[in-house]
């Protein structure tokens, strides 16, 4: 296990002492989410509901129940990772592609704990492409609004998202105003979801660094 990998570790240990014991519980999807699930006790949530086909199958393999979407009642926490986060709690999501479900599940929750390598703290979100999720026979037609927005989208080729849709990874946006510039994304019709958080922030960013685990809350310096 690599240097990254040992805190992305440490930043899923982290989060386990911010999910009550007995609680109905969000999960995520990607490689830091995968540690969390591995040290998540069988026994410690009611059940999860889970923001991928993948991350569904892997809470099986642990033992742990998966659920559906309970519409009446708010998840107590959901956990996941990041692509980058700022000072602000704002991110971009979206790497594995399953933003759309992360954003579902994420806003049906009352916290959100974001987990991290150190690596994923920026000072202005946008180095990393802005995931799309798209309507198959709209891609064209996404890709040239957004070309007028200043960016370049990226045809995801092969891969299918787990609601049958495809992905753009749009490069160059000059995000300095990620909910603005969220709620303009997904305003393109075709626009199944953008992979900014900037309206359903995380409510902790827990991040893996070489001393240990640095918390951030909103309002935070970045270094």
């Amino acid at each position: 296990m690599g240097p990254r990998d040992r805190q992305k570790k440490e930043a899923a240990r982290a989060a386990l002492g911010e999910v009550p014991k007995g609680c109905w519980l969000g999960v995520g999807t990607g490689s830091t989410t995968n540690h969390f699930i591995r040290l998540l006790p069988k026994r410690w949530v009611r059940g999860a509901v889970a923001s991928s086909v993948a991350t569904a199958q892997a809470l099986k393999r642990r033992g742990i129940r998966v659920v559906p979407m309970m519409p009446a009642r708010r998840l107590a926490v959901y956990v996941d990772g990041a692509d980058e986060a700022d000072s602000g709690l704002r991110l971009i999501k979206g790497g594995g592609g399953a933003l759309t479900r992360e954003k579902i599940v994420a806003t049906a929750s009352r916290r959100f704990i974001c987990i991290a390598d150190g690596s994923k703290l920026v000072k202005r979100l946008g180095r990393h492409p802005v995931p799309l999720e798209v309507v198959p026979m709209a891609r064209e037609q996404v890709a040239a609004r957004v070309r007028k927005l200043g960016g370049r989208p990226v045809w995801r080729k092969g891969f299918v998202t787990d609601n049958g849709g495809e992905i753009l990874d749009v490069h160059g946006l000059r995000i300095t105003d990620p909910a603005g510039l969220e709620k303009k994304l997904e305003a393109i019709p075709g626009v199944v979801c953008a992979g900014i958080f900037g309206k359903r922030k995380a409510d902790l960013l827990l991040l893996g660094m070489p001393a240990g685990v640095r918390r951030v809350r909103a309002g935070s310096k970045t270094r």
